[in-house]
Parts: C-alpha cells; structure tokens; sequence
C-alpha cells in the first residue's frame, strides 16, 4: 500500500494531535496536584522501559523488518543489559552496548 505526500502529512499531523493530547491529559489536567507515591516510583522506570523497548524488536525479530540476524548486535544488546544492571543506570548500559556494538562490527569486518 502506498501513500502519497498529502496522506502522509495528514497521518503525521492526525498522530502529532493524538500524541499532544495524551500528553495534555496527564501533564496538563492533573500535572500541577500531588502525585500517589506508587505513581512516582512507578515513573522513575520509565526511562529504563523506553529504550528496550525500542531495541528489543530490533533485535529479536529483525526479519520482521527485512533485515537478517546480526550476531554483533545481539551481543551489543545483552551487553548493554548487562552494563545497566550491573550498573544501575541506563548510561553504563548505553555505554556497554555501544563498545561491545563497535568491537563486534570491527570483528566481524563490517566497520
């Protein structure tokens, strides 16, 4: 299915709105009352959350995107998840993953 340039810009335009008004309803409505402790504990894993989430399909099931199994990029992963437990914090994590990423490409001659 393709899409020309009107619907593409109306779909990002329609999602933009949708995404603000999500936000507005937690940050605007009830952003200036005091939040439940659960909800503030809660919160603090969201940063945590967010970039697993984003690599995780990467990784795990890169053929859904066409793309082929890369072994480098797997080790990179369960480094970074190594370094931000271990670590207790999501930039050792980054950090881990991003020179055991650069060693396996080196390695394997794809850099």
């Amino acid at each position: 299915m393709s899409y020309s340039n009107t619907e593409i810009w109306i779909i990002i335009a329609v999602l933009a709105v949708c995404t603000y008004l999500i936000r507005f309803s937690f940050l605007g409505l009830i952003g200036d009352r005091a939040m439940p402790p659960l909800v503030m504990r809660l919160l603090r894993y969201t940063p945590v959350a967010v970039l697993p989430g984003m690599v995780a399909p990467l990784v795990l099931w890169p053929m859904a995107t066409g793309g082929f199994f890369d072994p480098a990029r797997a080790i990179a992963a369960f480094c970074a998840l190594g370094g931000a437990y271990l670590g207790r914090n999501p930039l050792w994590g980054m950090v881990a993953g991003g020179i055991a990423l650069y060693a396996g490409l080196f390695l394997t001659g794809q850099l």
